[in-house]
């Protein structure tokens, strides 16, 4: 679905959770989760996250979690991403409950299905823009030839048909944030989650992500998620949503 439409949506409180299983009509998401709880220790005292936290992500939404620095975002993004358990609560994907996984399992499954932006790329130095983009191809189990093919179009893609064989040192920082783009998008993934991406960048390589972002979006029919304290990214999303109290809240 494009990024604009928002007739399915996202379904961010409880109340419409419980019409959509109760025979709404509301089209199932391809991501739902069911009372999510999160809490750390600190000095002893246990802090709460993430409380009985409900929605539901329909494919190809797009949706921007905004907010002040601790309430949650990059935990919520973690834990949509299964790179952290939550202490309970399902998270559906395609109605299965991903987190009933063993290790092994999950790490499949994410590897396949989420692709992952950081503010930090965290690419290899020692190896050039395709082979840092074809990595996760090669770790799925790819075929190095193909993993190549792809992982050379889409760097030709997000506008780097020159800088191929670079070494990544050698990139400036908004190339090095497209190489990790490439990367995250290399399996084709149904979910791409970003956390602060453009965080690092001067504004005219931020409205370059930002631009590709979308397009990406519409061309890949994927969902995105995005944590930013961008307002203009936050603006280009279908739906804005902070966290208060532990639970997720529509913002205009």
């Amino acid at each position: 679905m494009p990024s604009g439409t928002v007739d399915t949506g996202l379904i961010w409180n409880t109340m419409q959770l419980e019409n959509k299983d109760s025979g709404s009509g509301l089209r199932s998401g391809l991501i739902t989760a069911h009372n999510l709880c999160k809490s750390f220790t600190n000095g002893g005292v246990s802090v709460e996250i993430l409380r009985d936290l409900h929605f539901d992500l329909s494919a190809g939404e797009t949706v921007a979690i905004v907010g002040a620095s601790g309430i949650g975002k990059s935990t919520l993004l973690h834990i949509l991403g299964t790179l952290d358990r939550p202490d309970s609560g399902q998270l559906l994907y395609k109605g299965e409950d991903v987190f009933s996984y063993d290790d092994v399992s999950l790490a499949r499954f994410r590897n396949k299905s989420v692709g992952f932006v950081f503010q930090f790329h965290h690419l290899l130095p020692e190896f050039n823009a395709v082979e840092n983009t074809m990595m996760p191809a090669l770790i799925g189990g790819a075929n190095k030839r193909d993993a190549t093919r792809t992982a050379e179009d889409l760097l030709v893609r997000v506008g780097l048909k020159d800088r191929l064989l670079y070494r990544v040192g050698k990139l400036s920082g908004g190339e090095q944030q497209r190489v990790a783009l490439a990367r995250a998008l290399v399996l084709k993934p149904a979910v791409l989650l970003a956390d602060e991406p453009t965080g690092n960048l001067d504004e005219s390589n931020s409205e370059h992500i930002h631009s590709l972002l979308i397009e990406l979006n519409r061309e890949f029919s994927m969902t995105l998620v995005v944590v930013t304290h961008n307002s203009q990214l936050a603006s280009l999303m279908s739906s804005r949503v902070t966290i208060a109290d532990g639970k997720l809240t529509d913002l205009p």
